[in-house]
């Protein structure tokens, strides 16, 4: 929802703002691989139980994550092994931070939050395995209550302002809602067709 709301002012933003990344030596890979060093960092400290100052990194690393397409576009150097690299390693976050919070919180001995960092675990691997698979009939698949910006900017305002069981409790339900309705949605689009193949 956010992406597609702000996706072409967001472009012209960050050019506005980060002009340097756009230096045809800053490759667009490069950048991906930053910002998942970053948020990889950002995991460490919400096991360690550092909410702020790993949330902090996460938001960083998110900059790296959005600025990333945008070089990519403005440099002509859009390619399908980026956006392979760059949604593999997107999902190698999500699990990596959430991961990590299920592991803080049953190190606490709390049990309940533990269980709900893992719900929102499996919820964001859900709605993203579930647009992955419709996207193999279906050429534009949009659709759901919280996709993967909403998740990322929860776990940041969660880490900065102390509400991190709130924000997985929203990400839980959040998420397995999206999933729900991707799914319906899916279910509508594709109706009874047969399945041709089975990738």
């Amino acid at each position: 929802m956010l992406k597609a709301r702000f996706g072409f002012e967001f472009d012209a933003t960050i050019r506005r703002l980060l002009p340097f990344l756009f230096h045809p030596r800053v490759h667009p890979h490069a950048l991906t691989l930053i910002g998942t060093a970053i948020s990889l960092g950002a995991a460490a400290d919400f096991a360690a139980g550092r909410f702020r100052r790993g949330a902090a990194l996460a938001a960083l690393g998110g900059i790296f994550d959005l600025t990333d397409g945008v070089v990519a576009r403005a440099q002509g150097r859009v390619t399908r092994f980026g956006a392979l690299l760059d949604s593999s390693l997107d999902r190698l976050v999500d699990v990596a931070l959430l991961a990590a919070l299920a592991i803080h919180y049953a190190g606490a001995g709390e049990r309940l939050w533990a269980w709900v960092a893992a719900a929102a675990l499996a919820g964001s691997v859900l709605t993203s395995y579930t647009k992955a698979r419709a996207e193999l009939w279906l050429r534009d698949f949009r659709g759901g209550l919280l996709e993967r910006a909403e998740r990322i900017v929860l776990l940041i305002a969660g880490g900065l302002l102390g509400a991190m069981p709130l924000a997985l409790a929203a990400i839980a339900l959040g998420s397995l809602v999206t999933a729900a309705q991707r799914i319906l949605l899916a279910h509508r689009r594709l109706g009874s067709e047969p399945e041709e193949d089975n990738p």
